[in-house]
Formats: structure tokens, C-alpha cells, sequence
């Protein structure tokens, strides 16, 4: 369909899971993909490599997202390698699971730097090009969890809400620049990290959601390219939840 022909996609932590997926549909789409990741570099190239069958543009960054400054010098080296950025997804996520007694300094930084530092960074650095060009979408993949909380994840849900309220506040701070801010909050997604669950625990989170099965990484993908794409044009400033009407 072409939904995001000539755009360019700015994506962080792309290698695999719903970062790999909307990378993937994007470039499905028309759409030249920059990605980034941190440490898997086998991982990532064979994304790219995947991406570059699709006939776009494509190139891979390895990038500490949570780094101020190397963020800043990374969307300069995008901006001029691409030539624009149209489409920014802070999708860069961790998880570092305690209950708070539990928890150390060091699990609740590391998370929320991670998930959360990374986003202002990205958008920071991104937000002028977009200013200058007097259009863009960001996109901040946050979760449920970071809507209703979770026992055991205090810190990655308040990561998650952060990303919810950083997406408000950017929509109106950017709206009038033309620039549109949005955040998809995805519930249980079957990826390798959920693979990893026992069957019962996972089956009992499946009786917990109204379609009676878990999301796919394709799910996810399919509403990000929906706030990438002019489909979205009057939409800002809201949360997606892709769910299987699991919070409502």
C-alpha cells in the first residue's frame, strides 16, 4: 500500500521482537529504516539484512540510548545518512524485575535510563529536524503495565507511564511545529521473552483477556505504522492499547 513511501523511520532497539516487526512492516510500507541496538550485533545485522530485501534504504547503529550526548551525535550521523527523519519510535526497552523492598538503586536507574532517559534523549535530539521540516510522528511504545502497575515491576512501569505522559506533553508542546506525539501500550505480547514463561502461567494470562489469545509482534506493528502514516494525520497525543481488550 505504501502508507510510508519516502519517509524515513528512525527506530530504537530494532533487532528483534516489536522493535524488529514495525521495523519490518515500515520498510513493508515504503519506508527507509534506520535502526538502532546495543549490544547484539549478529542480531542486528541480520535485520538489516532482512530489511534490505524489501528494496529500501536501510542501516543499522550501534547506540546506548540512555547516553545524552552519543544520542545527539547518532541523529546527526541519521540526518545525514537518510537526509531526514520523519518517523521517531522509542521502542529501546529492559526489564529488571524486584519487588520495591528488594529493588536496588542500581535496577531502578538502569531501567528507567533505559527506557525512559532514552526516549527524552531521542526526542531531543530528533525534534529540531522534525521543527524544520514542520512535520514528524513520535512514537513511544509503552505497555499496560504502565497504566495499571504490576507487582514485582515498580520501576518498569513507572518507565512506561513516563513514556505515556512524555508523549502528552511533547503533542502540545509540538503540536502547533506541525510535529505529533502518540503511545502504544501493548499487553501480553507472545515474543521470546514471554516464550520463556511456564505454559500454566502463560495460559492464565490468557484467560485474563477478552480474545482469549496472546498478541502477536505483528499486532503492535500494524497500529505503529498507523501513527507513522498520514492515516493518523489528526491524531495526537493519545495511547493506543493493543491488548486484546485486556485493560479496559
Amino acid at each position: 500500500m505504501d502508507l510510508l513511501k519516502g519517509k524515513v523511520a528512525l527506530i530504537t532497539g530494532a533487532s528483534r521482537g516489536i522493535g524488529k516487526a514495525v521495523a519490518l512492516k515500515f520498510a513493508s510500507e515504503g519506508a527507509n529504516i534506520a535502526f538502532t541496538y546495543l549490544t547484539n550485533k549478529e542480531d542486528a545485522e541480520n535485520t538489516e539484512n532482512e530489511i534490505s530485501t524489501l528494496g529500501v534504504k536501510v542501516k543499522c547503529y550501534a547506540s546506548n540510548a540512555a547516553d545524552f550526548s552519543q544520542t545527539a551525535e547518532l541523529v546527526e550521523k541519521i540526518k545525514a545518512d537518510f537526509g531526514s527523519i520523519d518517523v521517531l519510535v522509542n521502542n529501546a526497552g529492559i526489564t529488571q524485575d524486584g519487588l520495591m523492598l528488594r529493588m536496588s538503586e542500581a535496577q531502578w536507574d538502569t531501567v528507567i535510563n533505559v527506557n525512559l532517559k532514552s526516549a527524552f534523549n531521542f526526542i531531543h535530539a530528533v525534534v529540531p529536524i522534525m521543527m524544520s521540516q514542520r512535520h514528524g510522528s513520535i512514537i513511544n511504545m509503552s505497555s499496560v503495565v504502565g497504566l495499571r502497575g504490576n507487582i514485582g515491576q515498580s520501576n518498569y512501569a513507572a518507565s512506561k507511564a513516563g513514556l505515556i505522559a512524555l508523549a502528552k506533553s511533547v503533542a502540545q508542546e509540538m503540536g502547533p511545529k506541525g510535529i505529533r506525539a502518540n503511545a502504544i501500550a501493548p499487553g501480553y505480547i507472545e515474543t521470546a521473552m514471554t516464550s520463556a514463561l511456564p505454559e500454566n502461567v502463560r495460559e492464565e494470562w490468557k484467560k485474563r483477556i477478552p480474545l482469549r489469545r496472546g498478541g502477536k509482534v505483528e499486532d503492535v506493528a500494524e497500529v505503529a505504522t498507523f501513527l507513522a502514516s498520514d492515516m493518523s494525520a489528526y491524531v495526537s497525543g493519545q495511547v493506543i492499547q493493543v491488548d486484546g481488550g485486556m485493560n479496559m
